[in-house]
């Protein structure tokens, strides 16, 4: 495991690799006693960038475990753009599974790569604010943060 942080608006941001190439996790969480390696230093530096109002696309090599449904959920919020917010259905639809709004939460809110991935983008039908890992309130800065608000 190879890991970094940086202290940002919301507080500490936790970027996990498994195998030293590829992201895993980006969370708000502490960080654990591991060496960091080229692409968590790489995630560290493209998030600073980000939080300074510098940087509005990630360019990482990502691997999230999960599903190959939360896998294409995932998938699909990355073609969020920056600025822009999506419904679940909205994304339910991208995926050819219109019905499946509902799993399309539960997927997004098992997303572990915070932020590079933009669950935070996804919001309810009627434009409201709707669960987020971090918190709403987290949700609602980084909205803003994105101008999306």
């Amino acid at each position: 495991m190879f890991q970094d942080y940086l202290d940002s608006p919301l507080g500490i941001v936790t970027v996990t690799s498994r195998d030293g190439v590829s992201i895993c996790d980006i969370s708000f969480a502490q960080p654990q006693q591991y060496p960091s390696c080229a692409v968590t230093k790489t995630a560290q530096q493209q998030l600073t960038e980000y939080f300074s109002g510098q940087r509005n696309h990630f360019d990482l090599p990502l691997n999230a475990q999960g599903t190959l449904f939360q896998q294409r959920v995932w998938r699909q919020l990355q073609t969020v753009a920056y600025g822009n917010t999506a419904s679940y259905a909205d994304i339910a639809r991208a995926i050819d599974n219109p019905k499946g709004v509902r799993a399309v939460g539960m997927a997004n809110s098992r997303n572990p790569i915070a932020i590079v991935v933009p669950c935070h983008r996804v919001i309810g039908a009627n434009g409201t604010l709707t669960g987020y890992a971090g918190g709403l309130d987290k949700k609602e800065w980084l909205l803003r943060h994105e101008r999306a608000l």
